[in-house]
């Protein structure tokens, strides 16, 4: 005879449905009226990704991540310093940094997202960095907005690891902020076609217009470059999440009695 722990292919449903449930609701919040007031926390969470996509970048080309600031419109801005002798092709690739990281980061969310353990754990990870920029980059200190949101950020990380006792809250923490990444690439998309961005202390050239100045060809083909390099990585985490095996320990066959 033949018994198993719990069924995999119910555990395998029960997170599709919670996926397609959780990316409903968060489409969803896009068209209903005062939805944008519950996706403005997600969307600083973008920007905020954003820039530590420019700083990592940075610090990948040998230079330095000198400070991180966001504005509570939602603009923000990575200050680094290239290495000594730096090329074009290092201030391109840190340009490029800000613009890939939210792919990476909702794919890196959706592979946590299929385990509820996983999930706890990224959230602990998650902590961590938002802990070490406030430490290390996030200025102004104390008195800017920029250091209370992540603040913010790493206290309800922590909370929702630490806390709840079950594994779902964690994983459905964790594929919320995986599906409100993963459309914000597309909502903000079209700051990929655009040579110019506006902040809140007012407008500078665009990444994608870095890139072009930097490098060759206009600023629209490498904004299409970086959306069709956005869409891959997304479907890499969407097949990750759907198919990938789950805590759930295998069916566990006994010989014939």
């Amino acid at each position: 005879m033949a018994t198993q722990d719990v069924p995999v292919k119910a555990e395998r449903k029960h997170r599709i449905v919670a996926c397609l449930a959780i990316s409903a609701l968060a489409i969803g919040l896009y068209f209903v009226p005062f939805g944008w007031y519950a996706l403005y926390p997600f969307m600083l969470v973008y920007t905020f990704i954003h820039e530590m996509g420019h700083g990592i970048a940075a610090i990948l080309t040998g230079g330095d991540f000198l400070k991180f600031e966001m504005w509570i419109d939602g603009s923000g801005m990575a200050t680094s310093l290239p290495a000594e002798g730096a090329g074009r092709l290092s201030h391109a690739f840190v340009a490029f940094g800000g613009l890939i990281a939210p792919a990476i980061m909702a794919a890196i969310c959706l592979a946590l997202g299929r385990s509820g353990k996983a999930s706890r754990i990224g959230l602990y990870v998650f902590t961590g960095i938002c802990a070490l920029s406030l430490i290390l980059v996030v200025r102004p200190i104390l008195f800017g907005f920029g250091f209370w949101f992540v603040l913010a950020c790493g206290l309800a990380s922590f909370a929702l690891a630490k806390f709840p006792k079950s594994n779902r809250v964690p994983q459905y923490s964790m594929l919320f902020l995986a599906i409100t990444l993963l459309t914000a690439v597309f909502s903000r998309g079209d700051y990929l076609f655009t040579p110019t961005a506006q902040t809140a202390i007012g407008v500078s050239p665009s990444d994608v217009g870095q890139i072009a100045e930097n490098l060759f060809l206009p600023y629209w083909f490498w904004g299409g470059l970086i959306a069709l390099l956005s869409v891959a990585i997304l479907v890499i985490g969407v097949r990750s999440f759907f198919m990938a095996d789950t805590d759930t320990p295998p069916q566990k066959q006994l010989p014939p009695e």
